[in-house]
Parts: structure tokens; sequence; C-alpha cells
């Protein structure tokens, strides 16, 4: 502007006006959803009582290891499964990689076993759903093993416990709770078809079908906190 122009306009330090109520007011904190829960996080022992073997934290990570093993080797020619597991288990000792891979081997070739590592088994599939059995609480995990068939769903877990129960119902009740969740969200996404579940012991390489009474009542009784 030129020497001794004026221009009007409003004055940026004049009060404020008055302002509505609402404006003043600490606005409520956000909804937030409970997160997800795993199935195996749903309470409940996971062991047999009194039962032996190594400490849970040597024990979560020498079933890592077997679940690995079970997954890879499969796909694989027998051959090549020493070599595989040196691969996929660097950092053990011999002497545990050779024992994972013999416990392995076990169940990979065992006949009555056969269907679940033929090409019609899905791996490690992911689900997630909200179930009312849990008060609409969501569970995100990921199934070991599935067939699905046209009239028939089978959902396999691997367990690498060092005491195998003679029943399904002496399983503990952290794994069937588990079974159970996987049970249910299967069964929202195949309304059509009957959902069977079970569990494959590794260390006795056997194949335990759960009844549906029993993962469904331990599903009931799991815990959300």
């Amino acid at each position: 502007w030129g020497a001794g122009e004026i221009v009007e306009g409003t004055d940026d330090c004049a009060p404020p006006g008055e302002v509505d109520d609402w404006m003043r007011r600490v606005a409520a904190a956000p909804h937030r959803p409970d997160p997800p829960l795993p199935p195996s996080d749903l309470g409940g022992a996971k062991a047999l009582p009194g039962a032996g073997g190594p400490d849970e934290e040597v024990a979560l990570e020498r079933g890592t290891h077997l679940h690995r093993l079970l997954e890879v080797l499969p796909a694989c020619p027998p051959g090549d499964w020493h070599g595989i597991a040196e691969t996929e288990l660097p950092d053990l000792g011999e002497a545990e990689r050779n024992a994972l891979l013999a416990e392995a081997r076990d169940v990979l070739t065992r006949p009555a076993l056969a269907q679940l590592w033929s090409g019609d088994a899905l791996v490690e599939v992911e689900i997630a759903a909200d179930l009312p059995e849990l008060g609409g609480r969501k569970v995100v995990g990921a199934i070991d093993r599935l067939i699905i068939g046209s009239d028939r769903v089978l959902a396999i877990d691997f367990k690498s416990n060092a005491t195998v129960p003679e029943r399904p119902q002496d399983t503990p009740d952290g794994l069937l709770r588990q079974m159970g969740a996987y049970a249910a969200a299967l069964a929202q996404i195949y309304p059509d078809r009957r959902v069977d579940t079970a569990i494959l012991w590794t260390r006795t390489a056997t194949l335990m079908p759960l009844p549906h009474d029993i993962v469904r009542e331990a599903l009931r009784a799991a815990s959300t906190s």
C-alpha cells in the first residue's frame, strides 16, 4: 500500500463472541473394542496334571520347531528331509535336531495319517470370527491342517505334549477350548457342512478325534479376561 493509505478491516485482537456450550465440553473417549483373542489363549491347562517333560518355555519352543518341520517336510522328498531340517533349524544342536526330525518322520510316514499330508489338506489356515459362545468376542488364529470335503470339514491341530491322554475326555481343558473355538468359527463359515476337530499327538503319531459335545462345553467355560 502507498504511504498514508488506511486499510479498513476486522481487528484480530478483538475478543471472541459467545460460543456454544458443546464447544466447552470434553469429548467422550471413543469406544475401543476388545482386542482379538487367540484360540490358544482361552484359559485352562495345556498339559495333564503331573505330566513330566521339559518346562513350559522349553516345551513351547520344541513344539514350534516340530510344527515347522511338519509344515515344510510333506512337500519334499523324504531323502531331503535331513538337509531341510538343518536349514530350517540351524540354531539347534545336532542331537536335538535329529530327535525332532525322528518324531516328525514317524508322524509323516504313518499310513493312517497319510490323508493329512495330501494335496487336499490346507496348511496353516488363518481364521477369524466373532463367537457368540464368548459373548461376541473375536478370535483370530491359525489351524495347522484343514481338510474341506463336500459335506464335512476337519480341523487338525498338532500337539507335542510329552504325556498323551488316553481318551478325548482326558484332554487338557485349554486344548479343548482351542479346538472348540475352531469348531465354532468354522461352523459360521461352513453352515451346511459337518465340522469335526481332532488333535494329532506327535509323540505317539496318533490322531484323536474330539467329540462335538466335549469341545463345545469346553468353549463355554473359556475365559475371555
